[in-house]
């Protein structure tokens, strides 16, 4: 069955993408939760007629995100956390980086930054999603506060 996505699916497609899926997983999932519709064939008149008239917005929009990994590839964010023989209490998830982001002026959504629950004091890097062609990577510095 063809359907065009309304919003972003992991691991399926884009919004405004025409792809095929089983008709039980779009009639069931997609459609009824709003990520997707149909193709009919005015409707795939409609997506190309908006598609030609975002263009220019969607370059902006890709040129905003390209900036924004530039900046954030040259920003290290630092946690000093409480620690005992390395192990921190807690850990330190895509949350707190996207709050330690936002204290820096930077608004990036916590669902699109993915990095492993830290556990222990180090070096690691986070993974963060500004658009759907660009990816930025952020320095994470975790000390103990002895």
């Amino acid at each position: 069955m063809e359907i065009i996505l309304i919003k972003d699916v992991e691991n399926l497609g884009y919004a405004n993408d025409i792809v095929n899926v089983r008709p039980g997983y779009a009639n069931n999932y997609l459609i009824p939760n709003g990520l997707a519709r149909v193709a009919t064939d005015s409707a795939k008149k409609v997506l190309a007629e908006n598609l030609k008239q975002r263009a220019h917005k969607d370059a902006k929009i890709l040129a905003d995100a390209q900036a924004l990994a530039e900046k954030l590839a040259n920003l290290p964010l630092s946690f000093t956390v409480k620690a005992e023989d390395g192990k921190i209490f807690g850990s330190i998830t895509s949350a707190d980086v996207a709050e330690a982001l936002a204290a820096k002026g930077i608004e990036v959504d916590r669902k699109n930054i993915s990095v492993e629950p830290i556990k222990t004091v180090g070096e690691y890097k986070a993974a963060i999603k500004l658009h759907r062609e660009v990816k930025a990577e952020v320095s994470l510095s975790v000390a103990s506060e002895e």
